[in-house]
């Protein structure tokens, strides 16, 4: 499209398209809420064949379908990506503060010595800043700061995002990011590659971007997962990412958190008409 059309111009280009309505009423009420750019645009390119054409029998409710779903995996994601922070982040605080005290920990002396040094200033410069804009917001940042002049670990890592917790991870010393990974019985490597993908999984899940197919190049080890799994590119996948998550997660919080979305997965099964459900899941990287 080349020129602003109204709902209703939408829906008769769909339809001029191949695309069938079903409830032409309840599709104006869906783009008129989410858009159709978030709808169809999103969603369109897994309807449609080799030719950029829908293929036979698509209809409104199905792409709609699709894009529902991933709004609801999207939640769950946060949802249990939030449950992985609030445990790294508790990790992190009980190192730093038993290695290097309350009051010190934030000396580059005590970071990776390998690491770049204009990574590390760029981390603790960051760091300082978040205290700094957090001053007047949270309460226990003010009290430590106007009573001790410093704040320690357990109250700092509660004001940084998963993605600065990311970075700080990956350039503590070797021996505390073992001592974090060993927690879940895998290598510090291994941890930091989950973290990083991690921290974008939360961000896509928070936002509005698609989370199905997500495809990222930052290399997860995961024959140290399962060395059984067939990888197609060498790429991570939304299935890596909930392995991996298996990993992090107590049993509990992975079987909820499987069952929610097994649960989203066969909704939409009942709503697709022109693909397959497993079209779906092995975009997301499951070898069905």
């Amino acid at each position: 499209m080349k020129e602003y059309k109204n709902n209703e111009q939408l829906i008769e280009y769909l339809i001029s398209k191949n695309v069938k309505i079903n409830n032409k009423e309840q599709a104006l009420k869906n783009i008129e809420k989410y858009s159709y750019y978030s709808i169809v645009n999103g969603y369109k390119s897994v309807f449609k064949d080799a030719d950029n054409n829908y293929k036979p029998n698509v209809t409104f409710e199905e792409i709609f379908a699709l894009y529902e779903f991933d709004k609801n995996i999207k939640a769950i994601f946060l949802k249990f990506t939030l449950e992985i922070e609030v445990i790294i982040k508790s990790l992190m605080a009980n190192t730093l503060a038993e290695k290097y005290g309350i009051q010190d920990y934030l000396k580059i002396d005590n970071f990776d010595e390998n690491a770049n040094k204009d990574l590390k200033d760029n981390l603790i410069e960051s760091i300082n800043k978040e205290i700094d804009d957090n001053y007047n917001k949270h309460t226990a940042i003010t009290h430590y700061k106007d009573t001790y002049n410093f704040i320690p670990p357990f109250v700092l890592t509660k004001i940084l995002t998963f993605g600065v917790i990311s970075r700080y991870y990956g350039l503590l010393k070797q021996s505390d990011r073992q001592d974090i990974s060993k927690y879940f019985k895998i290598s510090d490597k291994l941890l930091k590659q989950i973290l990083v993908n991690l921290t974008m999984i939360r961000n896509i899940s928070a936002h509005s971007d698609r989370l199905f197919c997500y495809r990222n190049k930052y290399y997860i080890s995961f024959k140290n997962i399962d060395k059984t799994y067939k990888r197609d590119g060498n790429f991570t996948n939304i299935y890596m990412i909930m392995e991996c998550m298996k990993v992090l997660l107590d049993e509990e919080k992975f079987k909820e958190f499987k069952g929610l979305f097994d649960k989203e997965v066969d909704k939409l099964k009942e709503k697709l008409n022109s693909i397959n459900i497993n079209d779906i899941l092995r975009i997301m990287g499951f070898n069905v």
